[in-house]
């Protein structure tokens, strides 16, 4: 089964692009925008036309050099105060404008906009399909409004593109063009399921079925469908994602989730099995390699149960090399983007059971900032997190805390806050807006939104 190609396609996204350089306040009296340059700098992209299967990857301009991605970002704001939005908030124009206005009104000066789901787009995209759930037509645009609204109000804004986990648990999408219908091989395999599925046909009905139902039967630990990390044109696709939204919208960042295995269970895909397989026998000496070329003709697992803590590193050696591509790729072209990453606040786990060694990526310069995703109710817990995390980062720049305020009381979340700022955090993120501006959250008139501005950003009623 073919990657299906694109009819027609979106029109090109807004372009709000600043001038080169640029540093903002914001204040509550207003937007001070000091422009640095003179001369702006649009970079809209035209709709390619290309066949079917993955495109060719977008390499960096040849008049960006590869040494810009040591250069580190602009960091406009003495302390980020963000709010992760769902792509639930991104269906419609009306959606996106009162979630900035509450964003603005509460005090935060970053979003972090859910705009890549489930391998569907909450923007125009030239790779993937509009997501099924964007309500408002064909002219509508959710990250560029996004773009447009947040950044007359001063506020920064980062596409939050979730990397691995490509579909849930419900029916299959609809569109040719998504990713689950591209080749099954693309799919990542759990444990459970690779033996069977070694000699099965990828392109039988039935084999995606499989996987979803494993999905539904674990769904306490196993969100959906992954693609699988070590498979070439995934790795290529999902760069491709990446610097296309870089090449074309006037972000302040872009910011990695799920770049991760969802546990030591995955990925059991016979392509997976293969890649490993090649690439740890020269590794090996001569005697052993031919014993476990043996093995593996009544096992397909012969190799990797037989090498455990190579399987591990092969797995986090793939998770590792698309984030250090992409992490040049973004800089090559804009140098003073933000790239993040939420991570496993538990280094121990994220790198043992998620294959994601995020204080590897921030040593070696791969990444500009890990949010750990923080979320407990427990106070000592979360600041033992976010401790640990700021010995990781260094600077303070480098760390914002995850708070999990959908799972906390209010006070809760305040106290997090102040334990984040008193660890030296460079600033906060919360999980999530979209809970926090609920109907079942509002007391006294103000949602919780509003009242952790007025208690914690210096505000003042009436907002």
């Amino acid at each position: 089964m073919a990657f299906g190609s694109r009819k027609g396609g979106p029109r090109s996204p807004i372009s709000t692009r600043r001038p080169s350089g640029y540093a903002f306040v914001h204040s509550r009296a207003g937007v001070l925008v000091v422009l640095l340059g003179l001369v702006g700098c649009s970079r809209v992209g035209t709709e390619p036309s290309f066949a079917s299967g993955p495109r060719a990857p977008l390499e960096p301009r040849p008049d960006d050099p590869i040494a810009a991605a040591l250069v580190q970002p602009v960091r406009p704001f003495e302390e980020v105060r963000g709010l992760w939005v769902v792509r639930s908030t991104m269906t419609s124009a009306r959606e996106v404008r009162e979630m900035v206005e509450s964003a603005d009104a509460a005090g935060f000066n970053t979003i972090l906009v859910q705009i890549r789901g489930r391998a569907d787009a909450f923007y125009d995209s030239r790779l993937e399909p509009r997501a099924e759930s964007v309500t408002d037509g064909l002219g509508f645009d959710p990250l560029g409004d996004a773009i447009r609204e947040a950044h007359a109000r001063g506020i920064a804004v980062h596409a939050w593109v979730n990397t691995h986990l490509v579909w849930s648990s419900g029916a299959l999408p609809r569109s040719p063009q998504h990713l689950v219908n591209a080749p099954p091989e693309w799919l990542a395999v759990p444990e459970a399921l690779g033996r069977a599925l070694y000699t099965a046909d990828a392109d039988a009905a039935g084999y995606e079925q499989r996987l979803l139902q494993y999905a539904r039967d674990n769904s306490g630990t196993v969100e959906g469908l992954y693609s699988s990390p070590s498979h070439p044109e995934v790795k290529e696709h999902v760069y491709n994602v990446w610097m296309d939204l870089t090449d074309r919208y006037d972000l302040d960042g872009i910011h990695f989730d799920y770049v991760r295995f969802p546990s030591g269970d995955f990925d059991y895909s016979s392509g997976a099995l293969h890649r490993f397989r090649a690439w740890v026998s020269p590794r090996l000496p001569a005697a052993r390699r031919r014993a476990l070329d043996v093995a593996a003709i009544e096992d397909p697992y012969g190799f990797v149960d037989a090498l455990p803590g190579e399987w591990d590193e092969f797995r986090r050696m793939h998770i590792t090399d698309l984030v250090r591509r992409i992490y040049r790729g973004v800089k090559a072209r804009r140098p003073r983007m933000v790239v993040s990453a939420a991570v496993f606040a538990n280094q121990d786990d994220a790198f043992r059971n998620r294959y994601q060694d995020w204080p590897s990526w921030l040593e070696e310069g791969i990444l500009d900032v890990a949010v750990p995703m923080a979320y407990t109710v427990d106070n000592d817990r979360f600041q033992r997190f976010i401790r640990a995390g700021r010995e990781a980062a260094g600077p303070r720049a480098r760390l914002w805390a995850g708070i999990g305020a959908y799972l906390d009381t209010e006070n809760g979340t305040l106290e997090k806050i102040d334990l984040a700022r008193s660890e030296g955090a460079g600033g906060i993120i919360l999980f999530s807006y979209d809970w926090a501006v609920t109907d079942g959250s509002h007391t006294g008139g103000l949602t919780i939104l509003e009242r952790i501005g007025r208690a914690k950003f210096g505000l003042r009623d009436p907002f």
